[in-house]
């Protein structure tokens, strides 16, 4: 079997309300998704033919638009190969690029892609699901979490069985933990993302991961820029809190900081950018060793990516939970044959040939790609501090902090 072509699919996808979302952002109009270029978000997938009628689909995220490009140069290192050997055109990627510099989120996003449909075309040809190729399964259904930045949309997600939501909180976040803490009990499990922008100082994160010591969180996300190895060391000293990064890395040299030097308690590399279902595999097995547990990122990613994490938590023994957006862009259902359903918070493993989904081509074809670029909060989201917005600093130390660390107003 060879490969023949290499076919990209690239569309705009709508973003769900900003209470659906854990992210302090503002993404202009709900509904008006072709025109909100400051807040478009875009799936891109790819799609890997053979001589033998075999097809094989991926998908990359970080920078979709430019990742297009990078797919597109690669192609000619996979004209002519065997697509069943995996690892080495990985290998053949990286070295490759090398020339270009570190890998980064255009580069993991490409290999990230074409690994993925790869995998699905060994698996389509061998009759048997990506999970069974992966080692087997370790269990059936993988557990999930929510986003939910509003009291009633974390209820709401409690009622449909989800047991645990996750907020953004770079706006008052203690307050924000503390009102979702009250309205859903004891016994769901909470998690907050401080993702930037602004990103926090290693002191001011330090104080607040000691400030949400009595919420019982199940980790805080990205207190800092992930780039801050040292003042991950910090914030580990000062508090008895869960860290969880690793989204913006890509393939087992991105993470391996992180995991090695025990900075983080669970690794969440992106499933569409970390280099593939491959790489993924390797971050796992790294993490295992020092008892960190897997929750890939999945929050702006399409369902061809979710696919993708199911079968890799399903063969996995220290997955923890996948990231799904529950209340996600209607149109989400339509992009992919068939989509999956949530039921009492966890996900059913697939059991078809390869992967087991295929984008509908004719949907995809209807969203054309906008602006990829964009500052991603507006004004109005208090991100920044008072005054401070036109500025757009990548860290910032916190104001009125009276008020910014404390559960009351």
């Amino acid at each position: 079997m060879k490969i023949i072509d290499v076919k990209t699919f690239l569309m705009n996808a709508g973003r769900p309300g900003a209470k659906f979302w854990a992210s302090d952002g503002s993404f202009g109009p709900e509904g008006d998704y072709s025109n909100n270029l400051r807040g478009a978000r875009h799936w891109l997938f790819v799609k890997i033919y053979t001589d033998e009628g075999i097809t094989g689909i991926g998908e990359c995220s970080g920078w979709p638009k430019v990742i297009d490009t990078a797919i597109h140069d690669l192609k000619s290192l996979l004209i002519g190969e065997d697509p069943t050997h995996i690892e080495r055109l990985n290998q053949k990627m990286m070295i490759a690029m090398m020339g270009h510099g570190l890998l980064g989120t255009v580069g993991g996003g490409a290999m990230t892609g074409i690994d993925m449909a790869l995998w699905d075309i060994k698996g389509k040809a061998l009759n048997v699901p990506v999970w069974n190729l992966l080692g087997g399964k370790v269990r059936d259904r993988i557990r999930i979490y929510a986003h939910a930045n509003a009291p009633e949309v974390a209820l709401s997600c409690k009622k449909r069985g989800i047991t645990a939501v996750k907020c953004g909180g770079v706006s008052n976040p203690v307050q924000k933990i503390a009102a979702l803490r009250e309205a859903i009990g004891a016994e769901m499990d909470l998690m907050i993302d401080m993702h930037g922008p602004p990103w926090m100082t290693p002191a001011d994160a330090a104080r607040l991961a000691r400030a949400l010591e009595p919420y019982n969180l199940m980790w805080i996300e990205d207190p800092i820029a992930p780039e801050n190895l040292d003042g991950y060391k910090r914030i580990r000293d000062a508090a008895h809190v869960p860290l969880a990064a690793g989204e913006r890395m890509a393939t087992i040299f991105g993470l391996r900081d992180l995991i090695e030097q025990d900075l983080i308690d669970v690794a969440q590399p992106d499933t569409g950018r970390a280099g593939g279902i491959t790489q993924m595999k390797k971050i796992a097995a790294m993490a295992e060793a020092h008892h960190i547990m897997m929750a890939p990122h999945s929050g702006s990613l399409g369902p061809v990516a979710e696919y993708a994490a199911l079968h890799v938590l399903a063969s996995i023994p220290n997955a923890l939970i996948l990231e799904r957006i529950e209340d996600d862009w209607d149109g989400r259902a339509k992009t992919v044959i068939p989509h999956p359903q949530q039921k009492d918070g966890y996900l059913t493993v697939p059991d078809a040939p390869g992967l087991g989904v295929d984008i509908d081509e004719a949907f995809v074809a209807k969203f054309p790609a906008t602006n990829n670029v964009a500052v991603p909060i507006g004004e109005e989201s208090n991100s920044y501090a008072e005054g401070t917005y036109r500025e757009h600093v990548y860290v910032q130390t916190r104001f009125k902090r009276g008020q910014y660390f404390k559960a009351g107003e």
